[in-house]
């Protein structure tokens, strides 16, 4: 039985521009994805609480990037939900400024989890930020939400067209399945991170 891991994280400060991004020289571990796609819950389930990142019902509610460190020496980053059309026209634009200047740009970020509901084909928005992603030769890893909602071999068949599609991709680390509701994926993805967070060069002073 693989071993388990721990992970507590606490609130460090909520960013809705560049300058209020925390100075920090931890490397930090990103959560995108379309807005009601579960990053706050997938977060919650990382740390096994429900109440580190705010889980809201409503798309879109987050609108800001919110920073939590960890007790294994690194930042879960929680970044603004793209894609609801609700937001204002210049809210959208405000959040994709600022969502682009942090993954892009953040020399802190090691990966990035772009999340996608298993339940339906990766949408326009999910493929147009692993392009991004991959032109900036940014690492990423995409994450299957809601995926105890699909049968065994719903969720093979969609792992594998997510694989097939993302083949030539470069900068791509892992595809994982996962579930807050039962679990699915928490040891992966953490384990994921330990390794990618020991991997990556840390500057020098």
């Amino acid at each position: 039985m693989a071993q388990e891991i721990h992970l507590r994280a606490e609130f460090v400060k909520g960013a809705t521009s560049p300058e209020h991004f925390p100075v920090s020289s931890l490397q930090e571990i990103a959560f995108i994805g379309r807005s009601n796609v579960g990053k706050s819950s997938l977060i919650n389930t990382l740390v096994r609480s429900s109440r580190v990142a705010r889980v809201s019902n409503t798309p879109g509610k987050t609108q800001e990037i919110n920073f939590f460190v960890t007790d294994l020496g690194f930042m879960l980053v929680d970044l603004p939900g793209y894609g609801y059309a609700r937001v204002s026209k210049t809210q959208r634009e405000q959040f994709s400024t600022l969502i682009k200047t942090y993954v892009l740009k953040r020399e802190q970020l090691a990966v990035t989890c772009v999340l996608v509901d298993s339940r339906h084909d990766p949408q326009p928005l999910d493929l147009a930020m692993i392009e991004e992603l991959e032109f900036a030769q940014r690492s990423y890893a995409v994450i299957l939400t809601k995926c105890d909602k699909l049968k065994p071999a719903a969720l093979q068949e969609r792992v594998e067209q997510v694989k097939e599609l993302l083949a030539q991709c470069a900068s791509l680390v892992d595809v994982i399945p996962s579930s807050s509701e039962t679990g699915l994926g928490r040891h992966q993805l953490l384990g994921l991170m330990k390794r990618i967070v020991n991997q990556t060069p840390k500057e020098t002073p």
